[in-house]
């Protein structure tokens, strides 16, 4: 993902943009705490609340974090009803999140957007970077993704780890082998699944669904912000 620090830039900009210097953030699907890592270092004195159910992705995530008082993490399924009431904090100033819930098919997604509809305060703002696409271009975008395949076959080529090669190397390393075993009974194997599974199912793809949807929900406004060929971040003021 070659512009993966542009659209953080891009993330935390809005973040600043509308909730100030010091915002409290809740990181959701926070994986191993990518984006907190970010909000801290450009904010001292943001807080920030990591939630996500992957036992690997947090436990990479509370070590990197060991020490720091200002980061928060919490184990829940956003797809439980319940899974707000393990946050610490009852609103947050931004809630952030980038290529995680294109796992969520549709209904479950609009779920979750509604409970966030609940967690972002007044006037608070949700940004979500992720896989989405403009389908009034089809032979654009089939170049684009020509493109991406080609480069990522150079880049494996060259000896750059997939997917499925990281969750080998986590399954193998000591400090992981156990949260992996737990990952995999409980959530599947990641190295026999990929996104090309995902596309197959009911899952959203274009931003106009989730801006579309953002504003059913209770969203003031939703808009994009931000997009490659084949992703984009939306920014939604509650």
């Amino acid at each position: 993902m070659p512009d993966r620090e542009e659209r953080f830039r891009v993330m935390l900009d809005m973040v600043e943009a509308v909730a100030g210097p010091e915002p409290v953030v809740l990181d959701l699907a926070c994986g191993t705490g990518s984006i907190s890592d970010r909000v801290l270092k450009r904010f001292p004195g943001a807080r920030t609340t990591g939630v996500d159910i992957d036992p690997v992705l947090l436990t990479i995530a509370r070590g990197h974090f060991a020490g720091e008082d200002r980061a928060a993490f919490v184990t829940a399924d956003l797809t439980d009803p319940a899974w707000t009431e393990a946050l610490p904090h009852r609103s947050y100033d931004a809630v952030v999140t980038a290529t995680a819930l294109h796992w969520l098919d549709t209904e479950p997604l609009r779920k979750l957007y509604g409970d966030l509809a609940g967690v972002v305060r007044e006037g608070g703002v949700f940004l979500n970077a992720d896989h989405m696409v403009d389908e009034s271009a089809p032979r654009i975008n089939a170049a684009a993704h020509a493109f991406q395949v080609a480069r990522k076959e150079r880049e494996q080529a060259a000896g750059a780890q997939d997917w499925a090669g990281w969750w080998t190397e986590a399954a193998e390393s000591p400090a992981l082998a156990e949260a992996a075993a737990e990952r995999f009974a409980r959530l599947g194997d990641p190295r026999r699944t990929s996104d090309a599974a995902a596309v197959r199912r009911d899952r959203p793809t274009t931003s106009v669904w989730h801006t579309d949807t953002l504003r059913a929900v209770g969203f003031a406004e939703a808009r994009q912000a931000w997009c490659s060929p084949s992703d984009a971040l939306i920014v939604a003021l509650r």
